[in-house]
């Protein structure tokens, strides 16, 4: 029996864990339980201060609006003053944002403040994401983004409980202080956490002074070139593979709003609907690992390409479901899909992502992937606005064929952990 090939960092270890931990993915964590705290009370809170439903909406739409309007600004930022720092900044700015949130006394304060939170949001998930791509071994790398995004989805799945249980009972705006602390408590969590990788890249002697200046020096030559720059140079991966990424947060968003829409159709009863929205998240929550160990040992293409068929053909199924029943296992099949393509993207943005401005192509990378996720929606949300909320749901499920074509045909070209014949080709297994 021969033995399975050998990649070049087999016996290297996965990550400095207690910089990842305590660094990013603990962080991560409690930043996502603050925001999924406050996901579900926007718009009951914007309709107490006296808006329409309609106008509700569009203020709860500002949170991703505001992750949009700051992923290239946060690329920048990163590069600037650094990852840490801009997670740091952000957790502040969060922070701020929800206390806003709080004390809003009028519809034009709250929007400002989720605004600022979605805004918030974006740098810190850009600069964890270049941060971990900067000390993961790319042949450990997918495990741990998948990790990243599998803790952010926890953190959000938790997040409503959490604000339920702050609430209950009390004021809506007791769920904004929990975001308060939570932001406040990543914050300091990636302020005290040992980072390694930067200590070791500065100079072990020298007075205060000198080390600072270094230090100073050193990020400098790490901002690298601008963001034009970088656009530029990349135009061909972002015009290609970044069709791909936009497919595929299309897919996802709209995962968000079709078993909501669906179970309103078939005049389920809102509990039922969120029992059958949490299966999805619970089977969802369970898969991030295994994917990721998958993308590592045999490639992306066997996680991104059967993901997106999945979900496409779960999303083709749901308008032939009638029953609580049916529903619910074409709902566990959108979350089996929704899992297997855990941290995917974040991993082939950190495949193809330059040495030399990294945080500013990360910030594009994230603009198609979150422009993707509001594009989901709309589709959806279309069908429904011309007569056919059917017709809209099953066009979501041909973008997920879409995605999986897209994946399967500019991967290769851009990313040597496509599979297994890409990674040969490079050398980096034997």
């Amino acid at each position: 029996m021969t033995s399975a090939p050998r990649t070049r960092d087999a016996d290297g270890p996965m990550f400095p864990f207690r910089t990842v931990v305590l660094g990013a993915l603990l962080p991560s964590l409690v930043f996502a339980i603050g925001v999924g705290a406050m996901l579900p009370i926007i718009v009951p809170s914007a309709v107490g201060l006296g808006s329409s439903l309609a106008v509700a909406g569009v203020v709860a739409a500002l949170l991703p609006v505001g992750q949009i309007l700051a992923d290239l600004p946060a690329g920048s930022l990163a590069a600037r003053v650094g990852d840490r720092r801009a997670m740091i900044l952000a957790g502040v700015v969060a922070a701020g944002a929800f206390a806003g949130a709080a004390a809003a006394t009028s519809l034009v304060l709250l929007a400002v403040a989720v605004l600022a939170t979605g805004a918030a949001a974006a740098v810190f998930n850009l600069a964890r994401h270049s941060y971990l791509t900067e000390i993961t071994p790319p042949l450990r790398r997918a495990r741990v983004l998948s990790t990243l995004a599998g803790v952010h989805r926890i953190g959000q799945f938790l997040g409503p409980f959490a604000g339920a249980a702050v609430i209950h009972g009390g004021e809506l705006g007791y769920a904004y202080l929990l975001g308060v602390g939570t932001a406040l408590a990543a914050t300091v969590t990636v302020a005290l956490a040992r980072d390694d990788t930067a200590r070791s890249a500065l100079p072990a002697a020298g007075t205060l002074r000198q080390r600072r200046a270094a230090g100073r020096e050193a990020r400098r030559a790490h901002a690298g070139p601008s963001m034009l720059e970088v656009l530029y140079a990349h135009r061909k991966v972002l015009s290609t593979l970044g069709v791909a990424v936009l497919l595929v947060g299309a897919v996802r968003g709209a995962r968000q709003t079709v078993l909501p829409l669906w179970g309103e159709y078939l005049g389920l009863d809102p509990a039922t609907t969120s029992l059958i929205f949490g299966l999805a998240g619970a089977v969802d929550m369970l898969l991030f690992y295994p994917a990721g160990k998958v993308m590592d040992r045999m490639g992306r293409l066997w996680i991104g390409v059967p993901s997106m068929l999945v979900m496409g053909a779960a999303m083709i199924a749901l308008p032939f479901t009638h029953t609580v029943a049916s529903m619910s296992v074409v709902a566990a099949l959108m979350g089996l899909g929704n899992g297997m393509s855990s941290g995917i993207l974040m991993t082939l943005g950190a495949d193809v992502s330059p040495a030399s401005g990294r945080a500013r192509f990360l910030g594009a990378w994230r603009v198609l992937q979150d422009s993707g996720g509001a594009l989901g929606p709309l589709v959806v949300s279309a069908g429904a606005a011309l007569g056919s909320l059917a017709a809209g749901i099953w066009v979501t499920g041909l973008l997920g064929a879409g995605a999986a074509a897209a994946l399967l045909r500019w991967v290769p070209r851009w990313s040597v952990h496509a599979n297994r014949t890409t990674r040969r080709q490079a050398g980096l297994i034997t």
